[in-house]
């Protein structure tokens, strides 16, 4: 069963949690969204698409993809995951960013953490980050427990 792995990231996050999700489905292939035209996903069995979460909204990438690709997702074995820092938000940026009918036809769907490095941020974010998180300094909340519970699920 051929495995693709669509993310979108600003900063480096959705990726990272992307690799690692690599790492616990062996044989899937990686694939960045702003170069997913060169994939065809008739190629695929399972298609899995991440992305960073920005003021609750998703990155327009994957927002892109998303509305391009939506009835051919929905005949998918599909896992959409999020990556950011406000996991209690995770049922409302998901009902807020992805069509109700691939939700619903997602196998999997989960808020896996993220990163913040202040040193990746410009001055603005970090301000709103800090008003907003209290962050100020490196934080990673990525969460690998439910890396592999998601790796698991979509290998079910």
């Amino acid at each position: 069963m051929k495995t693709l792995i669509l993310y979108a990231t600003k900063y480096g996050a959705a990726r990272e949690i992307a690799e690692r999700l690599l790492q616990k489905m062996p044989g899937a292939v990686l694939c960045d969204l702003k170069e997913a035209e060169k994939e065809t996903l008739s190629d695929y069995e399972t298609v899995i698409i991440g992305s960073a979460v920005y003021a609750g909204f998703i990155r327009k990438e994957a927002k892109a993809f998303l509305a391009q690709n939506a009835e051919t997702l929905k005949t998918k074995k599909l896992g959409l995951f999020l990556c950011g820092l406000q996991a209690a938000e995770e049922k409302k940026v998901f009902a807020s960013n992805f069509a109700p009918e691939v939700l619903a036809a997602a196998k999997a769907a989960r808020f896996l953490g993220g990163i913040y490095d202040p040193k990746k941020a410009g001055f603005l974010e970090r301000a709103i980050i800090k008003a907003a998180s209290k962050l100020a300094c490196y934080t990673d909340k990525i969460d690998d427990k439910g890396i592999l519970e998601f790796a698991e699920k979509m290998g079910e």
